[in-house]
């Protein structure tokens, strides 16, 4: 039932907005989906699923986000499309920093056992990625899209070196907003790109 999922992922999404996960009911979540909340729980399992969920569609959505603004714009775009993204969103500025509120669902990083017959949930209760789990993530990405095939070994490992500073530039940027030029333009006088 992949357009209920998300659906129910939307739906949570758009719960989440309007007040803090706990207050986040399950039967809600359901009705603003237009399912009933056996097909919720069928999906997810539970509230923790349905978190766990959450975070790794947020997750994925970084990730494939940052390879298109990898391969439109090299690391400047990138360290721009990081914080711009983060910026509105609560839950992924959590997901990408490591620190989120009480009122974001911020499941345990580590596996859960699944007993879920659903395929997307037995993925999203594996592990989760922490924010440094990330940051490698990308820069393996950074490397597949800026570097495709390069077998330049000093070549690789100064774009991987490049692309941690980018990243990390844009994630302090999160915390601390840059002034002219933005992360991207801190980017290219750290890193040149």
């Amino acid at each position: 039932m992949p357009a209920a999922r998300e659906s129910l992922l939307d739906a949570a999404r758009a719960s989440l907005a309007r007040r803090p996960w706990p207050a986040v009911r399950m039967v809600d979540v359901a009705a603003l989906a237009g399912v009933s909340r056996q097909t919720l729980y069928n999906e997810f399992g539970s509230k923790d699923g349905l978190a766990r969920s959450l975070v790794r569609r947020e997750t994925d959505a970084y990730l494939a986000g940052a390879e298109r603004a990898l391969a439109a714009g090299g690391l400047p775009a990138l360290a721009d499309w990081t914080v711009t993204s983060a910026q509105g969103n609560a839950l992924l500025r959590a997901v990408l920093t490591g620190y989120g509120t009480d009122g974001l669902p911020m499941p345990p990083r580590a596996a859960v056992r699944s007993t879920s017959p659903v395929p997307a949930q037995r993925r999203a209760d594996g592990p989760l990625p922490s924010p440094a789990e990330l940051v490698a993530l990308v820069r393996d990405r950074a490397l597949a899209v800026l570097a495709p095939g390069n077998a330049d070994t000093a070549g690789r490992a100064a774009l991987s070196h490049d692309c941690e500073i980018a990243l990390r530039l844009a994630l302090s940027c999160l915390l601390a907003p840059a002034g002219e030029g933005g992360a991207a333009g801190l980017v290219r006088g750290a890193v040149g790109s």
